[in-house]
Formats: C-alpha cells, sequence, structure tokens
C-alpha cells in the first residue's frame, strides 16, 4: 500500500456510521483504519472474483463423469 495519504468524502446511512463509530470506540482505533481496512477487504474481494479451491476442485471431479450432461444442460 503507498505511504501517501488521499482525503475522501462520502455520505453514509446515520446507523451504519453509529455503527462504525462504536466499533472504533471498542477496538480503540480510529474510524480511518476501519475504513481503510473495510475498502481493502472489498477490493480485494471483488478482484478475487473465483470460486472457492474446494468448489473448484469438486467441479474438476465431475467434469469427466459428468460431461454428457452438462453438454445437455447447456443447450
Amino acid at each position: 500500500m503507498s505511504k501517501t495519504r488521499e482525503k475522501i468524502t462520502v455520505q453514509v446511512d446515520g446507523v451504519l456510521l453509529a455503527d462504525l463509530r462504536s466499533l472504533a470506540e471498542q477496538e480503540r482505533r480510529p474510524i480511518e483504519a476501519l475504513v481503510e481496512e473495510a475498502i481493502a477487504a472489498l477490493i480485494e474481494k471483488r478482484r478475487q472474483g473465483t470460486a472457492r479451491p474446494h468448489v473448484m476442485s469438486a467441479y474438476r471431479k465431475s467434469r469427466a463423469p459428468y460431461a454428457p450432461l452438462y453438454k445437455k444442460l447447456a443447450e
């Protein structure tokens, strides 16, 4: 992550902001740290965009035995 800090302004739901403030107080962390953590987590989640490894493994194992069925379903 860059060491350069940028200032942004956002509007959020009042209840969500109250929950964020409460969480920041409980964790004794600044709101900015929680917001940055949340943004980083969202970006990482969206970048992945792939199925979980165990799901892909199960699919690969089923592909050969069920290929005719998959082909029929795709039609």
